[in-house]
């Protein structure tokens, strides 16, 4: 959940939001936050660095797109890109990214990191609705991008299916579900049950006017698998990091205090039969 601090101290709440009220929060918080996000987290993420999530796992050792040699040539999706650091790495692996995102300060941020002379094609655009042709990429990837803020993940995973090749992998990776049953702390306040885990209503960041601005849906692991086969995806791996000696960082609620003990994140490896 957001560790941001909002101008007005939006009020935390769990109500219902729906898809364009989630979208229209999401568009401006990230472009509200996008500076912020970017000093604060820029140089664990790197500037051409794939990480999937805060416990550091990097996309060069897990091989969860395939081996780096085999990206050579390939065209490849990311969905979230905020910066585009993870299709920057990409492109230095020789394939051919398209960094998508909703935020146009995220993406303002990709083109100062990228230069003069940038690798990745920027686009503009919704998850739930891609300006891409059927069948455009070989892969789509998205590390902590989109899917946890959308009101229906189904819908993002058949764009997703529509356009990517036959046999194209699709691997995302979102905060594990378990997470939403602990307070969102990363000291020992934040490793007792608080809340129900089978509960799906939305955290809803809202302003004075009752008007969402941030909102993140929960979905149980059950229901992640389902929303995945019902996507059109057949599931093949379900990767759960353990946090690593080395990071001795806090990013929001994930710290090594609790990485250590409850899972953080959840990778979800997926194939377009």
């Amino acid at each position: 959940m957001s560790q941001e601090i909002y101008a007005a101290e939006p009020e935390a709440t769990r109500r219902a939001a729906s898809e364009t009220e989630s979208s229209r929060a999401s568009r401006g918080w990230w472009d509200r936050n996008a500076d912020e996000y970017q000093s604060d987290h820029g140089h664990f993420l790197g500037d051409d660095r794939f990480v999937w999530g805060p416990e550091g796992l990097d996309e060069a050792e897990a091989g969860l797109l395939g081996p780096a040699a085999s990206l050579r040539g390939l065209d490849v999706l990311e969905i979230g890109a905020g910066a585009a650091q993870c299709s920057r790495w990409l492109a230095a692996q020789g394939a051919r990214p398209v960094a998508v995102d909703l935020s146009h300060r995220q993406l303002q941020h990709a083109l100062r990191i990228g230069g003069d002379a940038p690798a990745v094609r920027l686009v503009e655009a919704d998850a739930g609705v891609l300006p891409f042709r059927d069948g455009s990429f070989d892969l789509a990837c998205s590390a902590y991008g989109a899917v946890p803020f959308v009101a229906d993940p189904v819908r993002v995973f058949r764009e997703v299916r529509r356009v990517l090749r036959p046999g194209g992998r699709w691997v995302f990776s979102v905060t594990h579900p378990v997470r939403w049953a602990f307070p969102d702390e990363p000291g020992p306040e934040g490793l007792s049950v608080a809340a129900s885990y089978f509960d799906r209503t939305p955290y809803v960041e809202q302003d004075e006017r009752g008007e969402a601005v941030y909102v993140e849906h929960h979905r149980t692991l059950g229901d992640r698998v389902r929303d995945v086969v019902a996507g059109g995806f057949r599931l093949v791996d379900l990767v759960e990091p353990e946090w690593p000696a080395w990071n001795h960082q806090e990013w929001g609620g994930w710290s090594p205090l609790r990485g250590n003990l409850i899972p953080g994140t959840a990778i979800f490896v997926c194939v377009r039969d």
